[in-house]
């Protein structure tokens, strides 16, 4: 009787003890969602300001190749091709971000189940 009573005394007290810390958990992956939402904004926001400049870019490059100027028809293909590869940089961010934040997602669910 009194080894029972020992045992449910020390299980209580572990239950009571991992509580707080069950709480710090939760609120970890609250805020590591809230970052991850907001790095996903500016990742989308880099992405319409790169595709602004790309449109922006190969209207230049029509209007340079219709007019002749073979020197700038040359930078601005470079141009463009640095364009794409910032653009192809931002999506990669913007596919870690959504990354992590779905990983935290499921780190919250199994903190708020309890492990």
């Amino acid at each position: 009787m009194k080894l029972t009573a020992i045992v449910i005394s020390i299980g209580l007290l572990a239950a009571l003890a991992a509580g707080p810390a069950m709480a710090d958990d939760v609120a970890r992956d609250r805020r590591d969602i809230r970052e991850d939402r907001r790095e996903i904004r500016g990742d989308n926001r880099e992405i319409r300001q790169d595709r602004r400049e790309l449109r922006g870019d190969r209207r230049e490059l029509r209007r340079d190749d219709r007019a002749g100027r073979v020197d700038e028809v040359k930078e601005d293909r470079k141009e463009i091709r640095d364009d794409r590869k910032e653009l192809r940089e931002d999506r990669a961010d913007r596919r870690d971000d959504v990354r992590d934040l779905h990983q935290d997602r499921r780190e919250l669910r199994r903190d708020r189940a309890g492990r």
